[in-house]
């Protein structure tokens, strides 16, 4: 079977999908591709580039169309209907453009040009591409519950023909596919560090404001000034200057600090597998890659008892991974750093779960998935 896998904005989590696919995959998947810049012109122009280069190409017609919700798929498709117009196509929800969050900053962030305004346009394109696909798959059941919950509100904005019944359709068609992680790319496990060493907190998530970093450092700062002892190590992916309130916060840490920037392969490896504990604030997630990969590392996770965290940690270990409200992190976290062999423990119990993450589980079960061709 060949697959086409169409990804106008190859970066980050959806560069390391598309060729974790592609890479463990028992059918040949191509991978047609743009630079990840500027992602609202992707949007809006991806497709007609992509149209344009596939057309060029002039390979053979692929047997499925599996394409990235950051595409118009709608326009991909007009533009090649003369091959395309018999091909099944399938659309990946990484994100949607309908719930992502935006700052309570309005001059900041994706939509700083509205003023902090959602601009629908890119909702729509998302909906239109749904209702054009075959089949639509979300990365968690979180995200595709949350999205459904947001569209009928968001076709009731308009004034007449809104296409209600539009809603249930894309339900029946829509299902779940978890993001495959290439985890083994983390083994094997370096030699422990000094046990006499104070335990490690790790922050690996982006350092944006869906994210909420500042509430993450701010907590750090309060443990610091009770004398917990404690080092961090800040290896998140940035995109421009952290804000003032995590430099000054960073600054009041000061050695406790033992990394702070984006760790390349080697070092992140190394410091998933020393961490003890890993903490998200999140406002927002859709999955936790990050999340997913310090936990195999036998890292214990303290996350918010929300989002798609419930989903990703087996029900056995909700009670020891999920908190409710920051007074139960504080508390969460005391005990993991008072007592870390505890906390080691309960890690290296979850840490056999997260596996079935990895793409080699997870890539057969895509080639059974997409190989049916709806």
């Amino acid at each position: 079977m060949r697959t086409d896998l169409l990804s106008p904005y190859h970066g980050g989590s959806h560069q390391a999908w598309a060729e974790g696919y592609r890479d463990h995959s028992a059918h040949a998947v191509t991978l047609l591709t743009l630079p990840a810049h500027f992602w609202k012109w992707r949007m809006h122009g991806g497709a007609v580039t992509l149209a344009r280069r596939w057309l060029a190409a002039g390979e053979p017609t692929p047997d499925l169309i599996l394409a990235t919700d950051l595409l118009d798929l709608t326009t991909f498709l007009a533009l090649t209907r003369a091959r395309t117009g018999h091909v099944p196509t399938a659309l990946y929800m990484h994100e949607n453009q309908l719930t992502y969050p935006l700052p309570d900053d309005p001059t900041t962030g994706p939509m700083r040009r509205q003023l902090g305004e959602r601009d629908r346009h890119y909702a729509f394109i998302n909906y239109a591409s749904m209702l054009a696909a075959d089949r639509v798959y979300f990365n968690s059941q979180y995200h595709l519950d949350t999205f459904f919950d947001a569209l009928l509100p968001f076709l009731r904005h308009y004034p007449e023909y809104n296409e209600l019944e539009t809603v249930a359709l894309l339900r029946h068609k829509s299902g779940v596919l978890p993001v495959g992680i290439d985890l083994r790319r983390l083994d094997p496990p370096p030699p422990r560090p000094d046990p006499a060493a104070a335990p490690l907190i790790l922050w690996n998530q982006r350092l944006e404001f869906d994210k909420n970093p500042e509430s993450f450092i701010t907590l750090l700062v309060e443990l610091a000034e009770s004398g917990a002892p404690f080092r961090v190590a800040l290896c998140g992916e940035r995109f421009g200057r952290p804000s003032a309130g995590w430099e000054a916060a960073v600054n009041q840490l000061g050695p406790r600090v033992i990394h702070d920037g984006y760790a390349e392969q080697e070092v992140y490896r190394r410091l998933l597998w020393e961490a003890t504990v890993t903490i998200s604030t999140a406002a927002h997630e859709y999955f936790g890659i990050a999340i997913l990969e310090a936990v195999y590392c036998h890292t214990l996770p303290l996350l918010p008892a929300r989002l798609s965290y419930p989903e990703l940690i087996p029900a056995a270990f909700h009670a020891d991974c999920l908190y409710h409200g920051r007074p139960d992190l504080k508390r969460r976290l005391a005990w993991a750093l008072g007592d870390p062999a505890a906390a080691r423990a309960v890690a290296a119990r979850l840490a056999p779960a997260v596996a079935a993450y990895d793409w080699g589980v997870v890539g057969p079960r895509y080639d059974e998935v997409l190989g049916d061709r709806f």
